[in-house]
């Protein structure tokens, strides 16, 4: 007679399970609220997210391609990809090499960028705030003095 146990194979899963619906979970878990989904807060956007974005749109409303761009800007066309895609942070030469490339100025594309962000505030709601022409106009929680 063999003691040894059958041809089994032993999953280890990488996250921690979920419990299952009838039971409570762990002792001491945070339980989430019944009645379906929370809406998830929206998130301010990340710089280089706005600026990839800015980019991806100005090449292909002029219908050049990523290879075309990234030739005329002396960068490589993967790391091109990644700056439109937010994956890299840009720094200001590689910028105004694409933007110059894309026929803009840095000025040009950074005020495209800043528009964008100025709209994402606006969809957040983001209201009452102190002009930044104001003489005790706030940001990130410093006063500047006009």
């Amino acid at each position: 007679m063999s003691i040894h146990a059958p041809n089994e194979s032993r999953v280890i899963p990488l996250r921690p399970q979920a419990p299952s619906p009838g039971s409570s979970g762990a002792a001491g878990a945070p339980r989430r609220p019944v009645g379906g989904p929370q809406p998830r807060a929206l998130r301010e956007p990340l710089w280089r997210d706005l600026v990839g974005a800015v980019l991806r749109r100005e090449r292909l409303a002029q219908e050049r391609t990523l290879k075309d761009v990234s030739e005329a800007a002396r960068i490589s066309m993967p790391y091109l990809s990644e700056v439109e895609r937010g994956r890299k942070e840009a720094s200001s030469e590689v910028l105004a090499a694409a933007a110059q490339a894309l026929g803009l100025g840095l000025a040009d594309l950074l005020l495209l960028v800043g528009d964008e962000l100025a709209r994402h505030a606006r969809n957040r709601g983001v209201r009452g705030r102190t002009s930044p022409t104001s003489p005790t106009a706030q940001y990130d929680g410093f006063c500047l003095a006009a």
